[in-house]
């Protein structure tokens, strides 16, 4: 009896580490323009249970929410420096046209702005793009807001996600790397200081690597994944927090 039972709650808890985590990347950025309030609401309306977003801190030491260092990509060709320029003037861009006449008028957010969107039970991943500046900046704005306990943080800056833990010790934080042996030897550094894992570019996640990092009861993240089939293989790995441009698409491919 106590085999079966064994057996039993074995497949339990396997169907429930199967469930995914959908982090839409930057929003529903595939069908909206990414790091918009538009990209966040039409996530959440289409059933994410995460959004991801980037922040960069202007001049005048307000968080906005954008990928680059600079608008050019973005705001049609329009370049402005994010650092050396104040918001009011990231503001009086159009960031939402690029990617359609509908999107015609989207701003930069500031980060207010998109938590304001977060559903009950969701989380926002906040990527830090930017250096440790930005941190007080942070804690002003997230530790007045409701939604404090929903913010999840990830950067690839090394000492900027430590920095980050020590001002945000309650909430998740995960350090963004690309290179599976980078990622296998800050293991122990990243257990020791509390972070709670690593998010990883996802080709260079494999058996091994996940091994190691469940050792040390360490979480494996993956970005950024539009591959059903990739997913699927995560899966098996034992990695269900996927970060996708894609979510709800990649969620139908998977539930066939």
């Amino acid at each position: 009896m106590k085999f079966y039972l064994t057996i039993i709650c074995s497949m339990l808890f396997s169907a429930l580490v199967a469930q995914n985590v959908y982090i839409a990347h930057r929003g529903a950025s595939y069908d909206a323009p990414e790091n918009t309030v538009a990209a966040a609401r039409l996530a959440w309306e289409t059933g994410a249970d995460a959004v991801e977003i980037d922040v960069y801190l202007a001049s005048d030491n307000r968080v906005v929410v954008i990928h680059d260092k600079d608008t050019q990509r973005t705001c049609g060709g329009k370049n402005f420096v994010i650092k050396t320029t104040p918001s009011v003037v990231l503001r009086d861009l159009d960031a939402g046209i690029w990617k359609g006449e509908q999107f015609k008028g989207e701003r930069i957010p500031y980060i207010e702005e998109v938590i304001a969107t977060v559903p009950e039970g969701k989380m926002l991943v906040v990527e830090i793009k930017c250096g440790s500046e930005v941190i007080p900046h942070l804690e002003r704005i997230i530790g007045k807001s409701e939604k404090k306990g929903q913010i999840v943080f990830i950067c690839f800056g090394w000492e900027t996600i430590v920095n980050v833990k020590k001002a945000f010790p309650d909430n998740k934080a995960y350090w963004l790397s690309g290179s599976k042996q980078a990622a296998i030897k800050k293991l122990d550094e990243i257990a020791a200081l509390g972070i709670e894992g690593i998010d990883m570019q996802y080709q260079a996640i494999d058996e091994e690597l996940v091994t190691l990092a469940k050792e040390k009861n360490l979480e494996v993240l993956a970005w950024t994944v539009d591959n059903p089939e990739e997913a699927k293989r995560l899966n098996a790995l034992g990695v269900t927090w996927i970060t996708t441009n894609r979510p709800s698409w990649l969620k139908e491919q998977l539930e066939r």
